[in-house]
This record gives structure tokens, sequence and C-alpha cells, in this order.
């Protein structure tokens, strides 16, 4: 067995623009996004921190550290799955984000889940 597959939180990502709370005319864009983790390792693990990076397309980037997720901080065994939503403000229209969360194994072992980049954009209209 390798450390990787022992270790190993997957994760998905689904966002969305949300209009209802944005102000284009005052440069605030608000986006929704859902994540999913799941336990795909050998040893259960509790998620204890959060480290985001947040670039939007002026290039402004702000980093954001944390306890948890949504004030919990998941347990999850082999094969378990976790779900939250949560959202970010920018400044412009089109932004990233990627960052990791850190976790404790039962067996005392701290590694990180690796969030790979994707990107926040309202949707396109067509006229």
């Amino acid at each position: 067995m390798t450390e990787k597959s022992s270790y190993t939180i997957g994760v998905q990502v689904e966002t969305r623009f949300v209009s209802d709370q944005s102000k284009p005319a005052d440069d605030r864009y608000v986006f929704a996004y859902t994540i999913t983790l799941r336990n795909n390792g050998d040893v259960p693990a509790r998620l204890i921190t959060r480290h985001w990076v947040i670039t939007d397309a002026n290039g402004k980037v702000e980093e954001v550290r944390g306890e948890g997720v949504v004030g919990e901080q998941p347990w999850m065994r082999p094969g378990d799955d976790y779900q939250y939503t949560s959202g970010a403000v920018l400044e412009t229209a089109v932004g990233t984000m990627y960052g990791s969360y850190h976790m404790l194994a039962d067996d005392g072992t701290h590694f990180d889940a690796p969030i790979p980049p994707f990107t926040l954009s309202i949707p396109r209209t067509l006229h």
C-alpha cells in the first residue's frame, strides 16, 4: 500500500452564479459552490482546516484559511461522502479558486487533500 492509496480524498466541485445577490453595477458578483468530498482512502479521516486561493479577473488574490467547512469538521470513513455549499464574492464576472483541506486520519497521520482549480463565471447570455 502506498501512502496515496491510504490517504486520498476526492474533491468534486459544482458552481453557480447567484444573480439575486449580485450587483454588477457595483462590481459585486456572488457565486455559490458545492463541494462533494469522498474518502477514497483506506483510513477514516477528519477535515481539520481549509485553505483557499481566490483570484478575480483583475488579478486580485485573496487567501482564506480557517477551521473546518461551514462550521463543521466532518469525519469520513472510507467510501463516505460529505457535501456542503458555500460562496465567494468577486469584483469581476470571472475568477478562479483552488486550495486544499488539511486532514487528520484516525491513525494519527496528517495529510492534505488538494482542491483542483475551478472557474467562477457568470453564465453566457444570448441576445
